[in-house]
């Protein structure tokens, strides 16, 4: 069983910021950096349309226990809408169904629209080309087979909507937004109320949850180190420098407060076992570290009778 793990790639753990590049699949990209790691395994945390670009955070090991708070992570995006053309996906990638004239656009119009429809928490209609799953199947799969089906609406929460450029045909836009939104329905739902339809030209996600844009690495950068000549470190060398580029797992948990354990509560912990708190707790949520080694041990829920439950912890041995 060990050689078989051995073969099929090393244990490693951390995040990697990945600047998504355009014309490939969030899977696509991530089974590279999966086989340019050597990883034996690896998750992405939200996936990007293939025309989409930026981030793409992918975790490594014990981090993919904790994708799902990046999953639900509000999000920033900037995108071009393009006036005048509806697609059957509200995307460049989508077939042609309807052109209009585009009228003369008027700044202060445009951001009366942007604060009255795209502020606040908003109710919005996912796309057929959306991931979101009917009867087990994903909308997109659906809508490529020419299936329709009822989506029914959902809220999400709109921070910041702004103009960034005008032009005659197109409106680019900085959104951020909560998680499950869907920047296409936004562009969709402007061009139809500008009565010229539009759909999306370009996207691009900058930041998501902790991270920003500033911390991500570009898919070429990183072929470019994973295949540089071995100096005089050798292969471990250049594994040494790609690793070195991972966050901790703990970067994605920046907002849960921690609660230091003695040896024996870290113990009971590790067998799964609950812990009753003797004061009063931070949190409904809460980082778990081990106070001898200051190490990170998972995450743990804490009831309202100060009971303390793992609900994800790290492997340990």
């Amino acid at each position: 069983m060990t050689e078989g793990r051995k073969r099929r790639g090393r244990a490693l753990d951390g995040i990697l910021l990945l600047d998504k590049p355009a014309g490939i699949t969030s899977n696509g990209v991530l089974q590279r950096v999966k086989r340019l790691y050597g990883a034996a395994k690896a998750g992405h945390t939200g996936a990007l349309d293939p025309l989409a670009t930026g981030m793409l955070p992918i975790a490594f090991g014990e981090a993919t226990k904790f994708s799902q708070f990046l999953l639900d992570a509000d999000k920033r995006y900037l995108t071009t809408a393009k006036l005048g053309i509806r697609t059957d996906s509200s995307d460049a990638d989508g077939e042609v169904v309807e052109t209009r004239v585009v009228p003369a656009l008027d700044e202060a119009r445009i951001l009366a629209l942007l604060d009255e429809h795209f502020s606040g928490e908003i109710e919005q209609v996912p796309s057929m080309f959306s991931a979101l799953k009917h009867n087990g199947q994903p909308l997109y799969k659906l809508a490529r087979k020419g299936i329709q089906v009822e989506v029914k609406p959902r809220r999400v929460t709109i921070f910041h909507c702004h103009l960034t450029a005008l032009r005659e045909d197109e409106i680019e836009l900085d959104i951020r937004c909560s998680k499950g939104t869907y920047i296409r329905s936004i562009v969709e739902d402007l061009g139809l109320l500008l009565g010229c339809g539009a759909h999306v030209k370009q996207l691009r996600r900058l930041d998501a949850g902790p991270y920003k844009a500033e911390q991500m690495i570009t898919l070429d950068a990183l072929q470019d180190m994973a295949t540089e000549q071995p100096q005089d470190d050798g292969e471990k060398g250049i594994q040494a420098r790609l690793d070195a580029l991972l966050l901790p797992v703990t970067s994605a948990l920046e907002d849960i407060p921690s609660l230091t354990l003695d040896g024996a509560q870290t113990q009971r912990i590790l067998m799964g076992q609950r812990l009753a708190l003797p004061e009063q707790a931070p949190a409904e949520l809460i980082k778990l570290i081990a106070g001898e080694t200051g190490v990170f041990l998972g995450i743990a829920e804490i009831s309202d009778d100060r009971v303390l439950r793992p609900r994800r912890l790290l492997a340990t041995g």
